[in-house]
């Protein structure tokens, strides 16, 4: 199966914005960041569909997963 993946911030860099992914129809969206070598400490939000997340969730064929970066500041 396809999802869409679209990164933000820096975890854009040395990767890319939005790439098609073929995977495992069990996927989950754990999977992906770690088939794409980033680190889950790296990772704030995750959203499937424009939805708020889990790293835990399953994909579904066409799914579009957004990846944000953890956020710090103060």
């Amino acid at each position: 199966m396809w999802v869409r993946v679209k990164l933000f911030g820096g975890l854009r860099e040395g990767r890319f914005t939005v790439k098609d992914i073929e995977t495992c129809r069990t996927a989950t969206v754990n999977d992906i960041v770690e088939k794409l070598g980033i680190e889950s400490q790296e990772v704030g939000v995750t959203m499937i569909n424009s939805r708020h997340c889990s790293m835990g969730c399953t994909l579904n064929n066409g799914d579009q997963v957004a990846i944000f970066p953890m956020i710090g500041g103060g």
